[in-house]
């Protein structure tokens, strides 16, 4: 079965111009070394409810946005080869140092694929 990271994570508004330009590197890396997909959603809709929102989950401060973001991979095994080679990148080292959004709060996981309609 095919494998997900996802990510879900706060970005000052402000901000979005340079996560995108990061997130585009971080994409091509990802492509380049096997992911299957690479996506990234800023976040437009949450109604109100009884279910926790992403904003909510992430306690979004003023000016701040969600993003949601996953990778797609053949397998866990897959995730985890390509993972070892993106992180030996250059590309992903230059990044590094400049994160356009607080690192701390970020969700994130891994998933096994159990419905692909």
């Amino acid at each position: 079965m095919r494998y997900v990271d996802g990510f879900v994570l706060p970005v000052a508004r402000k901000n979005l111009p340079a996560y995108r330009r990061i997130a585009r590197v971080a994409g091509k890396v990802w492509r380049e070394h096997g992911a299957l997909e690479y996506r990234e959603c800023v976040h437009d809709d949450s109604p109100a409810g009884p279910f926790v929102s992403f904003p909510g989950a992430l306690k979004l401060k003023r000016g701040e946005t969600a993003v949601f973001s996953w990778i797609v991979y053949r397998s866990r095994a897959h995730r985890d080869r390509v993972n070892a080679k993106a992180m030996k990148d250059p590309r992903l080292a230059k990044l590094a140092d400049s994160m356009p959004f607080d690192v701390s709060r970020m969700l994130y996981g891994g998933f096994t694929v159990v419905i692909d309609a």
